[in-house]
């Protein structure tokens, strides 16, 4: 295992995702739990899009469930399997919509046919079947077959806003490596070993 000596866990996950992304088919898939108002929680397969002093970002339709909970309750945790490195990054901390000028550039950025596929899907809401969802594919593909698609104003992304970054690594005889860091209120963080 490498020592730890990185004092700013951005910098350490840096290194580590991009070993990851060396590794790995999708270093960037990541598991984001949310709960709605009861704390009842949920938790789904998102891709990380950036990263960064200002948070870790993912892209949603706000009207899915998992926009409903981030209305209801705007905290996220992220976990981050690299199985082929035997490591893991678990994050949490609150959430906080991207500006709109950044939802539409990543938006604008995105394959056309994913882009018409935002436009036609009813995120999490029931589907009478494939035949409804390719009919609304079909009536988009066709509105904007000339120029610009425009970003859905019920499509956008979020910050998770880091309060605590966790690395794991996996070592002999299940004696893992754990490192804790936890943001103060300076915005300075403090380092901790956990028991494994």
């Amino acid at each position: 295992m490498a020592q730890l000596t990185d004092q700013n866990p951005l910098d350490l996950f840096a290194k580590w995702f991009e070993e990851a992304n060396k590794n790995e088919d999708l270093a960037e898939a990541m598991a984001l739990a949310t709960a709605d108002s009861r704390g009842t929680p949920s938790v789904r397969m998102v891709l990380l899009k950036s990263f960064g002093p200002e948070g870790f970002v993912f892209y949603t339709n706000l009207e899915s469930r998992k926009g409903r909970e981030i209305r209801e309750n705007p905290r996220a945790a992220l976990c981050l399997h690299w199985k082929s490195l035997k490591r893991q990054v678990r994050i949490e901390g609150p959430l906080e919509q991207v500006p709109d000028e950044v939802a539409d550039a990543y938006f604008a950025s995105r394959p056309r046919d994913s882009r018409i596929g935002t436009w036609a899907s009813k995120q999490s809401r029931p589907m009478e079947g494939r035949f409804e969802f390719e009919t609304a594919i079909a009536k988009y593909a066709a509105k904007y077959a000339f120029g610009d698609i425009p970003r859905p104003p019920f499509w956008s992304g979020f910050y998770v806003r880091p309060e605590m970054i966790e690395f794991w690594e996996e070592r002999a005889f299940r004696l893992h490596d754990r490192s804790l860091f936890r943001r103060q209120e300076d915005g300075n963080w403090t380092l901790e070993k956990l028991y494994p």
